[in-house]
């Protein structure tokens, strides 16, 4: 495998997620790091969107419409159910960007992946926020495609000088080392409850370069299965980033 990428924003206080069912699945990771950052102490200030097409790879997303003046974040409710009109010095810091489960590696879609994750990279630069790549994960009767997963976002990451969340290496490490949880849904694709908290503690330390080990938010797991994901994704952004 190539040189990691690992350039980013670290400690940012707002970011769009934008990819398909893999983020949305099981109430969506904005819902878990949020849940999980106001564990965090000291408690951290946070804003984020998801922008997710079911089915969908980078080439279905309008990109540059998503930081469109007066239009996503422009309002916002308290707990009371208030409603609150923004106003944002900046839209977004970061842009945590998913393609299409095969597209990276698609002898069809290859090129049209890369080719839009470059071209989303420049538009989330220009309209001053980071570009941030999440690598996805094999499917559950398919653990061949983490390798080369692993290398097309590694290569895209390096292309594009954008930090690369390593979510499929730290499926495959935890499958290796505790084969009986699941991590998929019942369809082998999408994740499991488990699957979604694990890809969420990954982002909580790539972004926040904060150790997720020992976090409260257990995300609705029992306390070890938690403490197990955690470490996994802990241990592998560490190797991937060495």
């Amino acid at each position: 495998m190539t040189k990691r990428a690992t350039s980013g924003v670290a400690n940012p206080s707002s970011a769009i997620f934008i990819g398909n069912s893999f983020f949305y699945y099981n109430n969506g990771v904005t819902t878990h790091l949020t849940q999980m950052l106001l564990t965090a102490r000291p408690a951290h200030k946070w804003r984020s969107t998801l922008a997710g097409i079911s089915g969908a790879g980078l080439d279905w997303h309008d990109v540059e419409s998503y930081f469109r003046p007066n239009a996503i974040g422009s309002f916002s409710f308290d707990p009371q159910n208030n409603i609150a009109f923004n106003k944002l010095e900046r839209l977004f810091d970061v842009a945590v960007m998913m393609d299409g489960s095969q597209s990276p590696i698609h002898p069809a879609l290859a090129q049209s992946s890369r080719d839009f994750t470059r071209r989303h990279c420049e538009t989330v630069r220009r309209r001053g926020a980071s570009p941030v790549l999440f690598m996805t994960w094999a499917y559950a009767d398919k653990p061949e495609m983490t390798e080369p997963l692993a290398q097309a976002y590694t290569r895209l990451g390096e292309e594009n000088d954008a930090l690369v969340i390593p979510a499929g290496l730290a499926f495959a490490r935890s499958i290796a080392s505790r084969p009986a949880l699941d991590l998929w849904h019942a369809d082998k694709r999408h994740p499991s409850l488990a699957g979604t908290y694990l890809s969420t503690c990954l982002i909580y330390a790539a972004l926040f370069e904060q150790n997720p080990v020992g976090l409260a938010y257990d995300g609705g797991l029992d306390a070890g299965t938690a403490t197990f994901l955690q470490t996994i994704g802990r241990d592998t952004l560490a190797d991937y980033l060495r």
